[in-house]
This record gives structure tokens, sequence and C-alpha cells, in this order.
């Protein structure tokens, strides 16, 4: 009686919007998410249960999602079920079980959610699983953000059993004789979560018995410390980011004057995936054009800056121009019109003889082994040496668009034109191309 007076006390003081909404609660079966179900389901809150089956123990598998089924049925609760493949998508993925069950759950929960108007998921991690999570990340080495432990508001996951121990969760259950399904792989010490929970934990509890609550305060002194450090650092990173065209440039000048600079870079770049720490606190004494990825971006060494882009996906694409009187509008603006004579030259306009062209034109991305004739020069050049000589950053290349002639580079726009286009004394008809930004 007193974890529900509790319950529900939390729940009205610190998630008073969960009221009134619409909830989707993960039930696995084990007495976590049963007590959980039974708690919410005694409020009256207005919920419906998703609970997957990802066959990887047989009739075990079988009888959860079984169990879940009859425990809704009794109790008037929608239901959402999904079996999932898990072995076959882990070895598709190269992923572990372990990964391979928590993207397919997610990426279910998110549909189930969309489709059906869900407005909060709700799981049912625990005080215990705080501390699991808190020595895992201190284990393998991470920063403040790794030892705040699980977040209770995560987006639309809310997580409202996090004040509560696994002790308190089940004296809930066998005072209100509930029923659950214990997982059998729960037991096993293969996993480095339950090796933490079965020889670590009850360690910690036995050379402190007060444990659990002197670690609910430290957290609370390591979160607000976290709020500190990240406003602090925010601060001075706005300083010294400057962004331009979707990438941040900072200046390595500018970041070598600060004590510990290791640290900015670490909080600039955290929330992009990347891992190897190492490398990038080395990048500030790397060579020009040195490159480290995340899985969606991309760090880069040009000269006196560290450049931040996302990934493009290789762009294949190619792009037509059928005659003079058409002009390109995507993926950029190109326009054509026959002149009597040339007026105003810049680099984002051209000047080609009409005769020495044939249509359709083609506008595509640069690739390796392309060779052009410089306008002004004898003899050709690869464009990858002529962006080397121009002191192209990695993502100028990216960006960078050629127009062609039947296989023939006319130009690469923006930049530079090839000679063999050029006007001279025997054009009879100029053509003015010119790239509209």
């Amino acid at each position: 009686m007193k974890m529900f007076i509790n319950f529900k006390d939390h729940i009205e003081s610190n998630f008073p919007f969960l009221l009134k909404s619409n909830l989707l609660i993960a039930v696995s079966g084990g007495v976590d998410s049963m007590v959980l179900l039974h708690l919410l389901d005694k409020i009256n809150l207005n919920i419906s249960v998703a609970h997957c089956n990802f066959q990887l123990r047989a009739e075990e598998s079988k009888e959860e999602e079984n169990f879940v089924k009859t425990y809704c049925e009794e109790h008037q609760i929608h239901l959402f079920v999904k079996r999932f493949a898990t072995k076959e998508y882990a070895i598709q993925n190269k992923l572990s079980i372990q990964l391979a069950a928590r993207e397919l759950r997610y990426d279910w929960f998110n549909l189930v959610m969309k489709e059906n108007n869900f407005d909060f998921l709700l799981t049912g991690h625990h005080l215990d699983d705080q501390v699991e999570t808190f020595l895992i990340n201190f284990t393998r080495g991470t920063g403040i953000e790794g030892l705040t432990g699980i977040p209770a508001i995560n987006n639309n996951i809310i997580r409202v059993l996090l004040p509560f121990s696994r002790e308190a969760i089940l004296n809930y259950a066998t005072e209100n004789n509930l029923q659950w399904k214990e997982d059998s792989s729960n037991a096993s010490d293969k996993y480095f979560r339950n090796k933490i929970r079965h020889q670590v934990i009850p360690v910690l509890k036995e050379l402190n018995p007060n444990f659990l609550e002197s670690f609910k305060n430290t957290l609370i002194h390591l979160k607000t410390t976290e709020q500190i450090v990240n406003k602090y650092s925010i601060e001075t990173l706005n300083k010294l980011i400057q962004v331009k065209d979707n990438k941040e440039f900072i200046k390595i000048s500018e970041l070598s004057k600060i004590n510990d600079y290791t640290f900015y870079l670490y909080q600039w770049l955290k929330e992009y995936g990347f891992t190897a720490w190492k490398d990038i606190y080395q990048l500030i004494q790397a060579q020009t054009g040195k490159q480290i990825y995340s899985p969606t971006h991309i760090l880069v060494k040009n000269r006196d800056e560290l450049i931040l882009s996302s990934i493009s996906k290789p762009n294949d694409a190619i792009y037509f121009i059928p005659s003079i009187d058409e002009e390109l509008k995507f993926p950029l603006k190109l326009t054509l019109c026959n002149l009597s004579y040339i007026n105003e030259q810049n680099k984002n306009s051209i000047f080609v003889d009409a005769d020495k062209i044939q249509f359709p034109l083609i506008v595509r991305k640069w690739k390796e082994g392309d060779v052009f004739y410089p306008l002004g020069m004898n003899g050709s050049k690869k464009v990858s040496k002529f962006f080397k000589d121009e002191k192209f950053s990695l993502f100028d290349k990216q960006n960078t668009w050629i127009l062609e002639s039947n296989n023939n580079i006319i130009w690469i726009i923006g930049y530079r034109q090839d000679d063999r286009f050029k006007i001279n004394e025997t054009t009879q008809t100029t053509i003015k191309i010119e790239f509209l930004k």
C-alpha cells in the first residue's frame, strides 16, 4: 500500500501530464513491467500495452506472450504484440543480440505510437537499473552525462519507476499477489549487465546497507553539476563555433588558447556519435585533410580549422540540360543564353563557343579520374589536383558540380572553365552559361 501511495504522489507531483495522456506501456511479463502496469491501471490512466516476442527462448518466449495476453484480456486492456526474427536481424546488421533487440523494439514502439496517436511510451526501468547503468558507463569510461543515469524523460519515453528499488517492486508484487514471468537469461552472467547485477551491486549493498539511498543523492548532485557544466561549456562553444552552409567551424588557434580544450571538443562532438576521442584530441596536431567519422558526421582538419558536417550520401545522379532554351533548376540553377557580345564576366558565369558543345549537357558531381583543361593553361589537369592546388576542403569537394558535354568537362561550376570550349576569333555564336546561387 505504501508503494502505491508513493507512486501516485510521484505521478501527480512530477508527471501530472500523464493523467490526461494516451499511454503505451512496454510490458515484457517480468516483475518490473507487471508492477508498472498494475500501478498505472490502478490509478485509472488511459493505457494500452505493447509486448515484444523476440523468439529467442522458444517455449519460454511463447509463454511470456500468452501470459501478457491473458492478463490484458482479464483487465480489458488493449494489447499490441509483435514477433521478431531477432537472430536473423542481428546477423544481417552485424549487431549483438541485445543491440538487435533494442533496435527492433524501439523502432516498433515508435511505429505503434505514431499509427495509434499515443502520447508517451512508459517503461519499467527502476532504481537498480540506474545503478547498473552508472557502473557500466563508469567501467567503460564516460563523461559526466554517462554518470547521471537513465533520464526520467527522454523525448516521448517516460520512466516513472526510477525512484523505486527492485526490492520495493518485488515486495509490491508479493503483497498484491501479482504473477510474472522470470526471464531465464537474467540468471546468466554471460551478459555484462548481469555480472554487475549479480556480483557487484550485492557487495556494495553489503558494504553500505543504505547504498541505494546514497546513490539517489549522488545522482541529484551529479545532475546539478552536469547542468552547470553544460551551461558554461555552451557559452564557451558559442563563442568558438561559426556556422556556415550547414557546417560548423572552430579555429584551432582560438581553441588552443583554452586550458583543457579537449573537454570542449568532447562537449561539442558528443551528440554526433563520435567515439574515437583519442584521435579527435590529436586532430589539432594532425595534417590538413585528416578525417574522423561518426555514423552520421565527419570531422575534418582543414589548415587552422576543424570543420564538422553531416555525411552526405553518395550522389550518383546526373541532371540534363536538353537545349539552350532550357534551364536547370535542381540541384542547382543554371541558365543559358545566346549573346552577340561578351558582357561582365565573373566566376559564376562562363562564355563558350556554341559550335563546340553538344546537347544535352550533363550536370553531375565530380569523380576520381576526372580530367579537364584549365582555361589559360597548356595541357590537362586532374580535377583532384586542381582541388588540392586551390586548397579545397573535403566539404568543398563533396559539394562541387561538373558541367560536361559529350563526356568532356566544360566547367567546374563556380570555379574554372575548360579551355577547349572558350570563344576565339572564329566563334560565330557565343553562349553564356550562368550559375545562379
